[in-house]
């Protein structure tokens, strides 16, 4: 006789919880208890920045109870992610699920709090947004919210598809009163800046701005569907935008061919793929539009 659907269903989930275990670990480098964390290297850990209180003598202990000592590689308070680099390289790496979380999927929150083993939150995905302020002088480009519990010590750990693969990595550490989850794609883009370089630059133009209507004519010239800029009606001394050749009364449109209709357009604009770099600026000047070049700061 076949399984009913309820024990097939149950089975897949328990399967899903146990793939995921294989990479997640327990992160111990605070004064209260534990965390998590997702390896996504054989010898790097990535993990929540606020469960991280210490950046040398770190204790992670790995699927298999193997105990591994690491240091902070590098950390990003503003989107309150940290990579651990491990004193040796036996980490299994996690697996990213190869489609994007959608609204009303099922998915399990994954914990190792202790050294017991991993605990699971079932739920579904309730919302997907982004970019989003975090509040920290940074931008998340995008985030899945879910009905799951995060536990605690469940911070750093992975949100888990139906099969085991990874949607993303879990934090409380907003302040906004629940979890959220960093998506894969953003989260593994800047644990590797993280590794490579121990911080993630963020672009900075001295300029003070606010959200202005585009003329008919601007939006023509624009060839695009965009109904507003940034008024330029302010720049700092000796800023990257001044020394440019922008100038207060621009609208600011574009940067490095991508629209800028608000401040929070400018904020993803300017990341760490422009900061030191000659980049081309999109400004309506007297109805016209020109480009500007402009070394972006790093703020």
């Amino acid at each position: 006789m076949s399984k009913n659907m309820f024990v097939e269903l149950s089975d897949a989930i328990a399967d899903a919880a146990e793939r995921a275990g294989k990479s997640t670990v327990l992160v111990d480098a605070r004064r209260k208890f534990p965390a998590s964390g997702i390896a996504f290297a054989k010898d790097l850990i990535l993990t929540a920045d606020h469960v991280v209180e210490r950046d040398e003598d770190i204790k992670v202990i790995l699927a298999d109870g193997t105990e591994v000592t690491a240091r902070v590689a590098g950390r990003d308070p503003g989107t309150d992610l940290a990579v651990l680099k491990l004193d040796s390289a036996l980490a299994t790496p996690a697996e990213v699920s190869k489609s994007a979380a959608r609204v009303g999927q099922f998915v399990l929150a994954i914990g190792r709090p202790s050294i017991k083993g991993i605990e699971s939150s079932f739920g579904s995905v309730n919302s997907i947004g982004g970019p989003v302020r975090t509040g920290r002088g940074s931008m998340l480009e995008s985030y899945i919210k879910t009905d799951v519990v995060s536990y605690p010590g469940f911070s750093g750990g992975p949100l888990v598809n139906g099969d085991g693969t990874i949607f993303g990595i879990n934090t409380s550490g907003f302040g906004n009163g629940g979890a959220i989850t960093i998506p894969a794609d953003v989260a593994w883009k800047i644990a590797d800046t993280l590794a490579k370089h121990g911080k993630v630059k963020r672009g900075y133009l001295g300029i003070r701005s606010q959200t202005v209507e585009l003329s008919a004519d601007a939006r023509k010239a624009l060839k695009r569907e965009q109904e507003t800029g940034l008024l330029i009606v302010g720049l700092e001394s000796e800023s990257p935008a001044g020394k440019g050749g922008m100038m207060v009364g621009d609208i600011l449109v574009g940067v490095a061919g991508e629209p800028v209709a608000h401040q929070d357009d400018l904020f993803v604009r300017l990341s760490s793929d422009v900061v030191g770099k000659s980049t081309p600026i999109d400004v309506v000047r007297g109805g016209k539009l020109e480009s500007v070049k402009v070394e972006i700061g790093e703020r």
